[in-house]
C-alpha cells in the first residue's frame, strides 16, 4: 500500500516559489499572486501587493497586477494610507468599506474606490530590523475582510514572514537588488504629475494631490492614468516607467 502523500504546507509552497523563481523581482510577484489567491475564499479573487519600507522609502517589490501595484502608489502619493500605517506601525489595518472611509482624508478612499475596490486589508510583516513591509489585500465588495478572512491573513503572513526576510537580506547584502533599490529611488508617474501641477499651478502639493484626483474622480478615470496623460502632454514623448530603457532616435534633420 503506496503512502498517503501529504498536502504542503503554506511554507513548502513558498519555498519552491524561491527555487523557481528568476530572480528576486519574480520571486516577490509571484508571492504576491500566491498570496491574492490564498487569501481570495468564496470563490473570487483579491487583489494583492507588498509594500516594503526601507531608509524612508516606500516601494511596492511585489504585486499580483498592475491595479495593485497602482493602488498602493497611491497611499505613497498622499503619503498616507492603510499599508503604511500598517507597515510603520506594525499593527492590522482594516477598511470595510471605502466609501464609509475618512481617516486618510477624503482623497485616499476616493482614489482607491475609483478602481471598483471597496474593502481593504493591510497587516505587517515581521522582518526583525531589516526593514518594515506590509501585506496588502484589496477587494471589489465591501465588508469582505471578515473576522474569519482576517483570521487566516494574520496566519499567512506570520508563515512567510521568513521567507520574506531571508529574501529581503539575500537581496541587500548579495547586491542583488539593483532592480528593488532602482525602484525605491525612481519617483512614480502619479509623483510626477504632482509635480508638474505644483509647478503650473503654483499650489502646494497637498492642493495638487487634490486637484489630480478631483479629476480622477470626476471623470472616473483611474488616477495613474490621469497622471500619465498629463506628464504625456508636458513631455511630448511620455515617460519612462521604472525598468524601462530609453529610446534614441535619429534627428530628422540628419535623416536622409
Amino acid at each position: 500500500m503506496l503512502p498517503e502523500e501529504s498536502t504542503p504546507t503554506t511554507v513548502d509552497q513558498v519555498q519552491n516559489l524561491i527555487l523557481e523563481s528568476a530572480d528576486f523581482e519574480d520571486f516577490l510577484n509571484e508571492l504576491a499572486r500566491f498570496s491574492a489567491h490564498q487569501m481570495a475564499g468564496d470563490g473570487d479573487d483579491a487583489l494583492c501587493g507588498i509594500t516594503l519600507l526601507r531608509e524612508r522609502k516606500a516601494v511596492t517589490i511585489g504585486w499580483s497586477s498592475d491595479v495593485a501595484r497602482e493602488v498602493d502608489e497611491i497611499q505613497y502619493s498622499l503619503a498616507q494610507g492603510p499599508c503604511l500605517t500598517a507597515a510603520k506601525e506594525e499593527r492590522e489595518v482594516l477598511v470595510p468599506d471605502l466609501l464609509e472611509e475618512n481617516r486618510w482624508g477624503p482623497d485616499y478612499a476616493s482614489a482607491v474606490a475609483s478602481y471598483g475596490l471597496r474593502s481593504v486589508l493591510s497587516l505587517p510583516f515581521n522582518l526583525e530590523g531589516e526593514a518594515k513591509a506590509a501585506l496588502n489585500l484589496y477587494s471589489e465588495a465591501p465588508y469582505k475582510f471578515n473576522e474569519r478572512a482576517t483570521d487566516r491573513a494574520r496566519g499567512y503572513t506570520r508563515e512567510v514572514s521568513q521567507a520574506l526576510r531571508l529574501a529581503v537580506r539575500f537581496a541587500v547584502h548579495k547586491d542583488s537588488a539593483n532592480n528593488l533599490r532602482a525602484a525605491m529611488e525612481s519617483r512614480t508617474i502619479i509623483d510626477i504629475a504632482v509635480g508638474v501641477v505644483m509647478a503650473q499651478s503654483r499650489c502646494s502639493q497637498e492642493d495638487a494631490v487634490r486637484i489630480l484626483t478631483e479629476a480622477s474622480s470626476n471623470r472616473n478615470i483611474k488616477l495613474r492614468d490621469i497622471a500619465k496623460s498629463l506628464v504625456d502632454s508636458v513631455g511630448g514623448a511620455g515617460t519612462l516607467t521604472h525598468f524601462q530603457e530609453p529610446v534614441y532616435r535619429q534627428d530628422q534633420s540628419q535623416a536622409g
